[in-house]
This record gives structure tokens, C-alpha cells and sequence, in this order.
């Protein structure tokens, strides 16, 4: 079976607000076997305009998702 992905490119205006929603997502992540691919880091945009903090989640299937 395919796996699925999903990616969000996000801009953190509440670093506080931003903690909590990563620590109540934790568990249904697990529970869906969601393993993280890539979580911020730097990064280089070579054309346009980047956001803050790449993410990008790999789950067992799309229906996974």
C-alpha cells in the first residue's frame, strides 16, 4: 500500500500557541502512525517566498490521513 504525506509550510506568529497545538497533536500523530520526515531546520529559497518552518509527515497510508 502507498504511504501518504503531509506537508505544511507555516509562519509561527505565537511561539507559546504554536508549542501547545505540537504537544496536543503528539498523540493522534502516533496513533496514526505519523513519523516525521522533516521538522524546521534552515532552509534556502532560491525563488519567491519561504515560511518560517517546513513540516513534512509520513503515514503508513493515505488512508492514514
Amino acid at each position: 500500500m502507498a504511504k501518504g504525506y503531509w506537508i505544511a509550510r507555516v509562519d509561527i506568529s505565537d511561539v507559546e500557541g504554536y508549542q501547545a497545538y505540537v504537544r496536543a497533536n503528539a498523540d493522534p500523530l502516533n496513533r496514526y502512525g505519523a513519523r516525521f520526515l522533516v521538522r524546521g531546520g534552515d532552509h534556502v529559497v532560491p525563488k519567491g517566498s519561504g515560511r518560517q518552518r517546513n513540516v513534512v509527515l509520513e503515514f503508513p497510508s493515505y488512508q492514514a490521513l
